[in-house]
């Protein structure tokens, strides 16, 4: 296989997988023997995202496997709150019954907060994490002390009502169906993506879904009542495995001065920024970004 292979959002071979009752779509590439690597998406995108990537990776002697997490992509849109604990263990389930053997994760961005939730919850099954990048609240604005029981009620009440009166039904299709969608896609990129109907078509097809909305109410309210044990700073002390972190200098959405805390929180983490890029950097610079990452697991895991 060459590197140009299947270099489209429909790579790789596709299928269903069934995780407590929901259908989670996954696809996968290269030899059936090779070591196991798993792309996860960022938000709002799917595997298909990993166009770029998978093809390079599986050339390099890889089996690469991506899964769409709950409420994204060709999966499930549920209603139950979802944040990174639930799609962690959606991930440990999928390495364990799919994959069938440790793996190392690939995350972008929400992708990768979900990598490193996963590796700390079933360490036993990752092998390495590859966070590009990692972001999270947690690790800008100082997480508060531990609200007294009856503020934290109050609080998940208060955020209910809100998220309960916004109007997402009719939002989520208004951004999906107009050139909103491909501005705020463009701010996740440092060069142009005017000419790229694939991606726009990768990112705004699953919000035009019925379930989008419910979908992205769940995983506000979700995100949004996570313990301090789920966030970034506090996995991070938990991790055991090999990370590494890969920044596009010019990311707008998550900045490159992040990574202090995270140093902070881990202090001998291998960082490797890439120029002219943003957001994405599998998807912006895929050529850089896996000439970064293979070296860096031969080092660490001999393969």
């Amino acid at each position: 296989m060459t590197a140009t292979a299947h270099q489209t959002a429909d790579w790789g071979d596709q299928a269903i997988w069934r995780w407590r009752g929901w259908s989670c779509h996954w696809r996968v590439l290269g030899q059936d023997n090779d070591p196991a690597i798993v792309l996860l998406h960022g938000f709002g995108a799917a595997s298909g995202h990993w166009r770029h990537t998978a093809p390079r990776l599986a050339s390099q002697g890889w089996r690469v496997f991506s899964l769409d997490l709950l409420g994204f992509g060709a999966s499930d849109q549920p209603a139950i709150p979802l944040d990174n604990r639930v799609w962690g263990q959606q991930v440990n389930a999928f390495v364990e019954q799919v994959v069938q053997r440790p793996a190392v994760l690939l995350g972008n961005s929400l992708g990768a907060l979900t990598a490193l939730t996963a590796a700390v919850l079933k360490p036993e099954q990752i092998r390495a994490v590859v966070a590009a990048p990692l972001p999270d609240p947690a690790l800008i604005q100082p997480i508060p002390q531990r609200r007294p029981p009856w503020q934290r009620r109050w609080r998940r009440r208060l955020l209910r009502v809100v998220l309960r009166l916004l109007p997402l039904e009719l939002l989520v299709p208004l951004i999906a169906r107009t050139g909103l969608i491909r501005s705020g896609l463009q701010g996740a990129y440092h060069q142009s993506i005017a000419s790229d109907q694939e991606l726009l078509q990768l990112i705004a097809r699953p919000a035009r879904r019925p379930t989008a909305a419910r979908a992205l109410r769940a995983m506000s309210l979700g995100m949004a009542l996570r313990p301090r044990g789920a966030t970034a700073p506090g996995l991070l002390k938990q991790l055991h495995c090999p990370l590494l972190l890969i920044w596009g200098q010019q990311d707008r959405f998550v900045p490159l001065s992040v990574t202090r805390q995270i140093h902070a929180c881990r202090p001998h983490t291998e960082l490797q920024v890439i120029d002219a890029c943003g957001h994405c950097p599998h998807d912006e610079r895929p050529d850089q970004f896996v000439a970064l990452v293979l070296p860096w697991l031969d080092r660490n895991l001999g393969v």
